[in-house]
């Protein structure tokens, strides 16, 4: 997709090429904020549809910030979601098809600017989904000349770059197969001394063509086969051919003895759920302590006090 001029429109009224400006709270964060970070869209072959992205200056100057488009996808890394590709074009491509209207925008301190991205899908599209990101990036200071996307000067480098991930489905026959593949407390501990924050690993392995949206829930129960806790676990996306990890984190309550956590994951499709359990073991040997010396301080001390008098009968 090429990119239009570069565009400095008055923050006071609607800029050209559709940007529109809200004025944001004062906070001086020395950040910007680019949303939403996810857009899900379902357009049949040769339909379009226009969607709003926002940049919210919160650096404490004006900034000009590059926008570009680049593909991405999935790996075989659990702890890495995505790779943004650049250049290169990804399995299931979509910036070919992704129109933005500026290469880069003027925005003001304190201002945020709505820039209108169109997608369009080819008319012999296939059934499917493409995957592809916008990317913002900070390209110069205020007042200099504003690089293409991607590239740097030596005196202004791009220092952020923040994506906002583009999933389009194409509807029809897809291959869609996923499953649970690993479920666990981090570390693989089983025993813990207290209540404390639990951290359970959730792994999702995605064998098919499209993106899948693996979601459930994790019960907690105890000795006794009751539930103690439920603890929801949104959608997490997970790539084609990818493995997607997903860290759920539980603050229980007071907890004593043997607990069993079983999560049942909907692969996210049809009514397809995996269930897999973790057991572990809570014992507050800080408090059991403090009981014990509490009971051999009353036991010495009635000891001491029987040992000092005697009783005798009238």
């Amino acid at each position: 997709a090429k990119a239009a001029p570069v565009s400095t429109p008055s923050p006071s009224s609607p800029g050209d090429y559709g940007i529109t400006w809200q004025s944001i709270p004062a906070v001086s964060t020395h950040d910007f904020v680019v949303g939403p970070g996810k857009i899900e869209l379902s357009l049949q072959p040769g339909q379009s549809a226009t969607v709003q992205l926002s940049v919210a200056n919160r650096t404490g100057s004006d900034k000009a910030f590059s926008i570009g488009e680049e593909d991405f996808k999935g790996t075989d890394d659990p702890e890495q979601a995505v790779v943004l590709l650049g250049d290169d074009r990804g399995p299931y491509s979509l910036k070919d098809y992704m129109k933005i209207p500026v290469s880069a925008v003027l925005v003001p301190n304190d201002q945020k600017a709505y820039i209108p991205i169109t997608i369009t899908v080819p008319a012999d599209a296939a059934p499917g989904g493409l995957y592809g990101s916008v990317v913002v990036a900070v390209a110069t200071s205020p007042g200099s000349e504003a690089p293409a996307p991607g590239s740097a000067t030596a005196s202004n480098p791009i220092v952020t770059r923040i994506g906002t991930l583009f999933f389009v489905r194409v509807p029809g026959a897809v291959d869609q197969s996923g499953q649970l593949t690993g479920f666990s407390i981090a570390g693989g501990r089983t025993f813990f001394s207290g209540s404390q924050p639990l951290p359970f690993d959730l792994t999702y392995k995605n064998d098919g063509s499209v993106y899948l949206d693996p979601h459930g829930t994790i019960a907690v129960k105890n000795m006794l086969g009751a539930t103690v806790s439920s603890i929801e676990v949104d959608p997490w996306f997970a790539m084609p051919a990818s493995t997607r990890f997903r860290e759920v984190l539980w603050n229980p309550p007071f907890l004593f003895g043997r607990y069993t956590a079983i999560a049942a994951i909907d692969r996210g499709y049809g009514s397809s759920t995996d269930v897999m359990s973790v057991s572990f073991w809570v014992i507050p040997w800080k408090i059991i302590a403090i009981i014990v010396a509490g009971l051999f301080v009353i036991i010495f001390g009635a000891r001491w006090l029987l040992s000092r008098f005697k009783i005798t009968r009238r």
